[in-house]
């Protein structure tokens, strides 16, 4: 059961949060991301692992959003450092939403990620609109309302 939290954020407001997105361009060799080109869309960018309990509990919903909403970019980032695990758990799992793993953990530095999955909603500004800490559903009316108005 995914947790119907919709935007618990860890201690203060995130400081981050109404300003512009950092911005970053990250391969793994198989697939490349570069933030900057997704100007003009709505972002969810998604910070998770295969390893993490969290993380597989709310891919479900995670993935049945990016078909409800086809308008909303998800860019679902791993910290696998295992490149077989990392390709066969997409395998597995039918994830075909936009994924690419950093195994060096750079974005999760870049913004400030302390423990996963995170997720930043970005506008089509490029500005960071919110943040979501761990497990969410996706699916909820409340989050879909919230990307919609973006």
């Amino acid at each position: 059961m995914v947790a119907a939290v919709t935007g618990c954020e860890r201690g203060d407001h995130p400081s981050n949060i109404g300003k512009a997105a950092p911005q970053f361009v990250v391969s793994d060799g198989t697939r490349s991301v570069d933030l900057s080109k997704l100007r003009g869309k709505v972002v969810v960018l998604n910070l998770w692992a295969t390893w993490c309990a969290p993380c597989i509990q709310e891919l479900p919903s995670l993935l049945e959003m990016h078909h409800d909403l086809p308008d909303v970019v998800i860019v679902a980032v791993s910290l696998d450092q295992d490149e077989d695990i990392y390709r066969k758990f997409l395998v597995q799992r039918h994830v075909d939403l936009e994924t690419v793993r950093d195994e060096s953990g750079r974005i999760n530095a870049l913004y400030g990620t302390a423990q996963i999955p995170e997720t930043y909603v970005i506008d089509r500004d490029g500005v960071l609109r919110r943040k979501f800490v761990s497990a969410q559903n996706w699916t909820s009316p409340e989050i879909e309302k919230f990307l919609r108005s973006i």
